[in-house]
């Protein structure tokens, strides 16, 4: 089941992509980078063959040379993702064949990042990828000294200059900003979506604070021993991660109760363990979060 839930996500998240690159970005001529990218530009010189096509045949290439230069690591995933994508993106072109949903470049920019970031996040929340670029990168990655953020920064401008001089400098600047923005939907979708709050708490009213954490809230903490460095008073350290809503909750009751607390707080993407990436359940008196 947890298999099959990948690949319907991975399934969904290629589907969202094709139709972003297909509806918004080709019929107005923008690239986000990309062999998507790559492909527009291959078929503004050769007509005779479609975006779709290239797309392929450009993935079947990549990934022969990734066998090749890097070996066999990109799993399953990222190659069943990839041609899902060559796929979904050659049924659309060739088979459904839509019209062009809006010619206004901002409405088409915005609104296909928003699917193409929110499609590639989903791709990548199942560690995979759509390959492609990624594969350049990471070729360039083990033979020079660029590291993958680099590489993949240089690929994507690489791909921006070259819509700037096949389609006009207007549509190179959109390119650029649909890179751009697209960086930060995926960012957002992998991991704002799962964004949690690390608290903590300088307290003398340790018992009071814990027992809301614990019983109210139904979230563990860990409790440190402190002394002020000024004042030299023992104070105590109580750290949590609890979700925004459950922060709020924190907060409001701290201000009520205890408003001399001094309290801290970052944001965290990713949290594993008791009551995030497992079931919650109320915390025990033991362990490293109880």
């Amino acid at each position: 089941m947890k298999k099959s839930k990948e690949y319907i996500l991975i399934t969904i998240g290629a589907l969202l992509v094709a139709v972003a690159i297909q509806l918004f970005f080709v019929p107005n001529q923008i690239a986000p980078g990309g062999v998507s990218g790559i492909g527009l530009i291959l078929n503004s010189i050769f007509p005779g063959v479609s975006v779709s096509t290239y797309v392929i045949v450009l993935n079947g290439i990549l990934f022969l040379l990734a066998f090749k230069l890097l070996g066999g690591g990109f799993g399953f995933k990222t190659l069943y993702a990839s041609f899902s994508l060559s796929g979904i993106m050659w049924v659309i072109e060739n088979v459904i064949r839509p019209e062009k949903v809006t010619g206004d470049l901002m409405l088409a920019t915005l609104l296909g990042i928003l699917l193409l970031g929110t499609g590639l996040g989903m791709v990548f929340n199942q560690d995979a990828s759509t390959g492609g670029t990624d594969i350049i990168a990471k070729i360039l990655n083990k033979y020079t000294n660029l590291s993958m953020g680099v590489s993949m920064t240089i690929i994507d401008l690489l791909v921006v200059v070259l819509v700037a001089a096949f389609f006009g400098i207007e549509r190179g600047l959109y390119a650029g900003l649909a890179t751009f923005l697209n960086g930060v939907v995926i960012d957002r979708v992998v991991g704002g979506f799962n964004e949690k709050k690390q608290v903590f708490i300088i307290t003398r009213n340790k018992e009071e604070v814990k027992s809301y954490v614990v019983d109210v809230l139904e979230r563990g903490a860990t409790i440190f021993t402190g002394e002020g460095a000024y004042s030299g008073e023992g104070n105590y350290v109580i750290y949590t991660v609890l979700s925004t809503k459950e922060f709020v909750n924190l907060k409001t009751f701290l201000r009520e109760f205890y408003p001399d607390a001094f309290v801290t707080v970052t944001s965290t993407t990713e949290v594993l363990g008791q009551g995030f990436s497992l079931p919650k359940r109320k915390p025990e008196k033991k362990g490293v979060m109880g």
